[in-house]
């Protein structure tokens, strides 16, 4: 086990990742923090990564913009 420090957050703050982790079946504060952090880096990568999803098509040869005559 790592090491362990303390953090204050507000009652309400406290309620919320309460309420995360009996949603999210986690063992402890400490879990839900983490995989609402892992869920955060995921959602910023897909929206980076995935910004022409959908949008993009395959290459042809119009695309060349060169004239072959």
């Amino acid at each position: 086990m790592s090491e362990s420090t303390t953090v204050r957050v507000s009652k309400n703050t406290l309620e919320i990742l309460e309420h995360f982790k009996e949603a999210l079946g986690a063992g402890s504060i400490d879990e839900v923090i983490q995989v609402l952090i892992k869920r955060h880096r995921k959602s910023i990568l897909e929206k980076t990564i995935g910004l022409d999803r959908g949008g993009l098509t395959p290459f042809t040869e119009e695309d060349r913009g060169e004239d072959r005559g």
